[in-house]
């Protein structure tokens, strides 16, 4: 019996391993959904709006580094994919969007709610496709999912509604090849890069997401170069904890002093595995080397003295096999001065950050005096709240954070040791991103530990798919950083001199909003309590929501900030104290 366009793409979805399809059901998905419901092995997950699913499907995608798919049916529902779209595609995932269509006679009549699918994603998508024909499956299918996975990318499949159930007159198993080729540079290029680092005095390696599998040996080649690592926020897992006596920390807007210092003070920088985008973090006038798989990312970031265009780990092999060896009668150490520094000035800046951490800080003499212009109203420390998550999370925990502060503090706070993962929107830089990452990340391992950090914007901005979580029993634990404020916009408004304005949120008790909706809530608003809370939170079985009121006006210093930062933070400062004194009728 021959097999429909729906059966043939849910039954290769099957065999690719795919376990869950991430979307909202509706008119030309329904013989796709219908294929799912008799398909053992691959679950519906049906969301409350479909860039919950998409982010969903994107998550998964990160974690397991295969394929993640989501559905959105005719108009709205494919375009309520695309954000969530846009974020894989910025995140390198693999991500196969099914997206439904008017009844194929009635495309380009200005049909109800007919949209252009293969102009909505030409942006967004490696490969984009509209099904014609029955007898175009499985090719096109095969196609859109060679391209998302070879290209780690978006593909988006447009099936009409009147396709679905139609049969193929000639039927075939889909057939993929998915083998990820390992790339290396040229011997040349690699034996100037190696003759440039032995010359140098002071290297430091600026280490991305794209190094994570070759951990063992860049730790080896910082080794050799003695040089401090400063890792990229994707970084973070897999290169942090004590196990890398190298890493100094992040640096730009959420980093420290010392990995800002750790850059300022070399002469060579040795980027692997990183297209960190942000060119004011960047000395100047530094000799840089890059590897990267992409040639199209070296030196568009900062100029370049050799770029080596291959696979981080077989490209450090042969980076080490090409460095100069020891002079003979010598221990073949050189001058470790520059990485001892920079560790020192890490070690120093990570005590100040533990005492910031105290939920008792406030009380001490100086925790006072600084509570006096920054925390009047005694709010609980956003940097207490994520040390102590740190602290009693599960060393093999997922975490999910929303953009803004709440990055910023887990940036800070919460190490990724042990076998922790870590995923956000950290390329496109999406609110509300973080709940339903963790809800796709939960659907791959409903025992695994998965923290989500949302801020109070990001969390209400999709607050729909909570009842996703409680659906399908996720035990997802969602931390609010309730601070009642866009923070990272308040701060980008304050560091440019002008007054806090349409930041303010009137918030609701979110720990009530989740007990309404059949999901334990949980408020914390004194920080004597907030141990207590969060061990009750990570002890309650299933998804927990724990709203925590923190501070609206915790400050997050950057690495290295200007006099005009300070400044312009002192003038939005003075402002808002006049506004408000004007508003009341006290001025």
């Amino acid at each position: 019996m021959a097999r429909t366009v729906a059966r043939v793409i849910v039954d290769a979805l099957s065999e690719l391993g795919v376990r869950q399809v991430f979307g909202v059901v509706g008119d030309a998905l329904n013989p796709l959904t219908d294929a799912l419901r008799t398909t053992d092995g691959v679950e519906w997950v049906g969301c409350r709006h479909e860039e919950a699913a998409a982010f969903a499907a994107s998550a998964q995608s990160q974690l397991s580094g295969t394929l993640g798919v989501c559905m959105g049916t005719v108009g709205p529902g494919s375009v309520h994919l695309l954000n969530g779209l846009y974020d894989a595609a910025k995140s390198h995932a693999p991500v196969l969007a099914i997206a439904g269509q008017v009844p194929l006679g009635e495309l380009g009549s200005d049909y109800f709610q007919e949209v252009d699918n293969d102009a909505l994603f030409s942006d967004v998508a490696v490969f984009r496709a509209t099904v014609t024909s029955p007898d175009q499956l499985p090719q096109l299918l095969e196609l859109a999912v060679r391209n998302a996975s070879g290209r780690k990318g978006v593909a988006v499949l447009t099936v009409p509604g009147d396709l679905g159930d139609r049969e193929l007159s000639t039927d075939r198993p889909a057939r993929f090849s998915l083998n990820p080729p390992v790339t290396r540079p040229e011997e040349s290029a690699v034996r100037e890069a190696a003759a440039l680092l032995d010359r140098a005095e002071r290297v430091t390696l600026l280490v991305g997401r794209g190094a994570r599998h070759a951990r063992e040996d860049v730790l080896a080649l910082a080794d050799r170069l003695a040089a401090p690592m400063v890792l990229t926020l994707k970084a973070k897992e897999g290169f942090e904890g004590d196990a890398n006596p190298f890493q100094v920390g992040q640096t730009g807007l959420i980093g420290n002093p010392a990995a800002a210092s750790a850059l300022e003070d070399a002469d060579t920088l040795l980027l692997l595995g990183t297209d960190f985008p942000y060119r004011d973090w960047y000395p100047e006038g530094r000799t840089v080397v890059q590897v990267d798989t992409e040639a199209t990312h070296i030196g568009r970031r900062v100029p370049v003295e050799v770029g080596l265009v291959g696979d981080t780990g077989a490209t450090v092999r042969d980076l080490l096999s090409h460095l100069a060896a020891p002079a003979a009668g010598t221990d073949g150490a050189r001058d470790r001065s520059h990485l001892e520094k920079a560790r020192e000035r890490f070690e120093e800046w990570r005590t100040g950050q533990a005492r910031l951490a105290d939920p008792s800080h406030d009380k001490g003499l100086i925790g006072r005096l600084r509570s006096t212009f920054d925390n009047r109203s005694d709010g609980i420390r956003p940097e207490a709240l994520a040390a102590v998550v740190d602290r009693l999370a599960a060393d093999d925990a997922v975490f999910t954070s929303d953009t803004g502060m709440a990055t910023v503090w887990l940036s800070r706070f919460v190490e990724m040791r042990g076998e922790r993962r870590l995923i956000g929107s950290y390329n496109l830089g999406s609110m509300a991103n973080a709940m339903p990452q963790a809800l796709g990340a939960q659907c791959l391992d409903r025992e695994r530990q998965v923290v989500a950090f949302c801020g109070d914007g990001g969390l209400s901005m999709l607050l729909g798919d909570l009842m996703t979580l409680k659906t399908h029993r996720l035990p997802v634990k969602l931390v609010v950083f309730d601070n009642r404020r866009l923070g990272m916009v308040e701060l980008e408004q304050e560091q440019a001199g002008l007054p806090e304005f349409g930041t303010v949120l009137d918030n609701p008790d979110f720990a009530a909003v989740a007990e309404a909706m059949g999901i334990p809530g949980i408020r914390v608003t004194e920080p004597a309590e907030l141990e207590k809370a969060v061990r009750r939170a990570f002890d309650t079985p299933g998804p927990v929501l724990l709203d925590v009121l923190t501070n609206p006006d915790e400050v997050a210093v950057p690495a290295k900030p200007t006099v005009e930062q300070g400044w312009g933070f002192a003038v939005a400062k003075v402002k808002e104290i006049v506004r408000s004194h004007g508003d009341d009728g006290t001025a």
